[in-house]
């Protein structure tokens, strides 16, 4: 067999874009399996780019399948949208794009009690787009899915069920007004139509091909840092972009997945609110951000900044079984005098090696650092591993070794060849 699942071992926004780009040349099915159109997905082809929410990213390459799983949560008119801009840039997903008829669905009445909970309970960092409520509506057993949407009668019913239960939240505990019905019911039944020819059940498709032994790449959305239950709870998405979700968000069993590449970027960011022990305070955040673009695709909200944490991604490559792991944004680094790396916490004069479950915990904890001079020139050119200046190969060895797993990719760039590959086996 020959599966791939990707995912990010941070808090999100280490570069999956690219490197499930990248992949996606030899990979004949991209599937995306948690998540909804609060992600993005960056892909730099020479001078065009292409910023994605919905649709994986393997979409780009011509002939390449892609499927949106039952785990994401789709906004109807985000992902119209979306195959919209695709095509005005030249990408046709006619029979290629296919949606799991299992999805679940997000409404104008999830958004608005998105940021009505936000405004009232305090600040988690959401992308008030919805996500949470639908999920919750999932949870709860009064989602509306797909399916629901393709049977105008059954969709009727269940639409003035949950929208009668959400207008009445939204009236007497956020004083919001409610929606009317008749306009939901019309809109939605006009996506439905236009969303028709793409939608089937993927779960099928994905366990057919897979027999096939066809190539099949698996593709999360954020990252372990922000899992549901492996998170920082509660400062989290509403899913989990670990690589157990990979398979309740595509409905293929475990022993389907072959490999697991981790992505991480040569330093850290996240977006939101939430404990971040190695958050940098000085003008260096700044200086980083800048030269990193560290600016969410989605929101375009500033990232913060700090050094690489070994702590948190050794607690990722253990939930989520990861295999090796691919460094983003080296280059970044290349300007910087000194260079540290977090090997540990401490928390009431006690180290800690090990990722606390409690974010009470993490929120006072302070970093234990190791400083590695930097090594002062550009790397973005650089196609080979042993051409990279060698304190830079000393970082990436330590990091290496602190992981615990070894690494099979690194970027040097935005560009999808500016890679340089020390496994060329993703698939085998």
């Amino acid at each position: 067999m020959s599966n791939l699942c990707v995912v990010g071992a941070q808090w999100g926004d280490e570069g999956k874009g690219k490197v499930i780009h990248f992949l996606s040349r030899e990979a004949e099915y991209i599937c995306r399996y948690q998540g909804g159109n609060n992600a993005g997905h960056t892909v730099v082809i020479g001078e065009d780019k292409f910023v994605l929410h919905l649709v994986p990213s393997g979409i780009i390459y011509p002939g390449k399948k892609c499927i949106i799983g039952n785990g994401v949560v789709i906004n109807p008119q985000a992902l119209l949208d979306e195959i919209k801009y695709l095509r005005e840039k030249g990408v046709d997903v006619t029979g290629r794009l296919f949606i799991s008829d299992m999805a679940h669905l997000i409404f104008p009445y999830h958004s608005m009690l998105d940021e009505a909970k936000e405004r009232r309970k305090g600040k988690i960092g959401t992308t008030k787009r919805g996500i949470g409520p639908a999920y919750m509506d999932k949870v709860d057993r009064v989602g509306i899915r797909v399916c629901d949407l393709m049977d105008k009668d059954i969709f009727a019913h269940k639409l003035k069920d949950t929208l009668t239960m959400r207008n009445a939240l939204l009236e007497k505990v956020y004083q919001r007004p409610g929606l009317k019905y008749k306009d939901l019911y019309l809109k939605y039944c006009d996506y439905a139509e236009q969303l028709r020819p793409y939608v089937t059940n993927t779960s099928i498709m994905v366990n057919e091909v897979m027999k096939k032994n066809k190539k099949v790449l698996l593709e999360g959305a954020q990252g372990v840092l922000l899992d549901v239950d492996f998170g920082t709870y509660p400062y989290v998405t509403s899913s989990n972009p670990s690589a157990g979700g990979a398979c309740v968000g595509l409905g293929i069993g475990p022993n389907k997945i072959d490999k697991i590449l981790g992505i991480i970027k040569a330093y850290v960011t996240r977006v939101g609110d939430g404990p971040f022990p190695t958050r940098l305070t000085s003008s260096l955040e700044e200086k980083i951000r800048e030269k990193g673009a560290e600016y969410g695709a989605t929101t375009k909200r500033p990232r913060r900044v700090g050094w690489f944490d070994a702590v948190m991604v050794k607690h990722s490559v253990r939930v989520s079984g990861i295999d090796s792991l691919a460094v983003m944004k080296l280059d970044v680094l290349d300007d910087l005098d000194k260079i540290k790396i977090c090997t540990g916490y401490k928390y009431k004069n006690k180290i800690i090696n090990e990722y606390p479950s409690q974010t009470v915990i993490l929120e006072e904890c302070k970093p234990c650092y190791e400083e590695w001079e930097g090594w002062k020139t550009s790397t973005v050119k650089i196609k080979k591993y042993q051409d990279l200046p060698s304190k830079a190969k000393k970082y990436l060895s330590r990091i290496k070794q602190l992981a615990g797993v070894p690494l099979s990719l690194i970027s040097v760039g935005a560009d999808k060849d500016a890679t340089i590959l020390l496994n060329k086996n993703f698939f085998k």
